[in-house]
């Protein structure tokens, strides 16, 4: 809990400093709760992907001003969750398989290395809070065996457990705030290979346990392998769609 409160307040006083540079003191903690509102509205689908972010509109909808909305923007610009596309504006981002995939490759060597470090430095208590997260999500699997495993809030996400538990807190900084929302976005546009989620809650609880048991090695191994196995099960569900597409033969020939 320590290092997680401590990755948190660096994130806030990190936030704080870079703003205050370039906008008026009261202006600060306004601007953080709207880009922390932004964000968790786009990764969420409320505000869909490709939506247009109108100054104008938000600022009316959050009761605040244009500078700090103009400021949360190019936060979430920063960030990888909005693009701004020439004579049309700031977008909610739309990445791309190749992005989704590339994303997968840089988190393999990342979360490798915090699913390591947690094993060295979460507290007994952070392991059982943990493991009992995991378990919890037993009942999400059972109740659709071929669904998604989204976790859709940020606090019962397995991976942000980790990267906090990892005691690093720039390691924590960069997966939590710079990978996870754009993950999220992404695991709401690219379709869930059948059965992957079950897959993956297995994998999840394999972890736990190599973590649980304090052996760092097995824990990075097994992580990277999970990475690994999402990447490829995106790989082929990716492959049978472009097949499935009109104009295509089964055997993948032209006309």
């Amino acid at each position: 809990m320590a290092t997680a409160l401590y990755s948190q307040q660096q994130k806030q006083i990190g936030t704080r400093s870079m703003l205050a540079e370039t906008l008026p003191p009261a202006s600060v903690g306004v601007t953080v709760k709207l880009y922390d509102d932004l964000s968790s509205a786009i990764v969420s689908g409320e505000i869909a992907p490709g939506a247009k972010l109108s100054e104008p509109a938000i600022a009316r909808r959050f009761g605040v001003s244009r500078a700090p909305v103009r400021e949360a923007i190019r936060r979430l610009q920063e960030r990888g969750l909005v693009t701004y596309v020439a004579n049309q504006g700031a977008r909610v981002a739309e990445p791309s398989a190749a992005e989704f995939l590339a994303l997968l490759d840089v988190r393999e060597a990342t979360e490798g290395m915090a699913a390591r470090l947690a094993a060295e430095s979460m507290s007994e208590a952070e392991i059982a809070a943990l493991d009992a997260l995991v378990r919890g999500h037993r009942g999400e699997i059972e109740r659709n065996p071929m669904g998604a495993y989204l976790q859709d809030e940020p606090e019962a996400d397995f991976h942000r457990r980790i990267a906090k538990g990892s005691g690093n807190p720039i390691l924590a900084e960069l997966l939590c705030e710079q990978f996870y929302p754009r993950l999220r976005l992404c695991r709401r546009l690219h379709s869930t290979v059948p059965g992957r989620g079950r897959e993956a809650w297995g994998e999840h609880m394999r972890i736990t346990e190599a973590i649980s048991h304090r052996d760092g090695e097995l824990a990075e191994i097994l992580m990277r392998r999970h990475i690994r196995a999402a990447r490829m099960a995106l790989q082929a569900a990716l492959a049978v769609s472009e097949s499935a597409k009109p104009g295509k033969r089964r055997n993948g020939g032209k006309r």
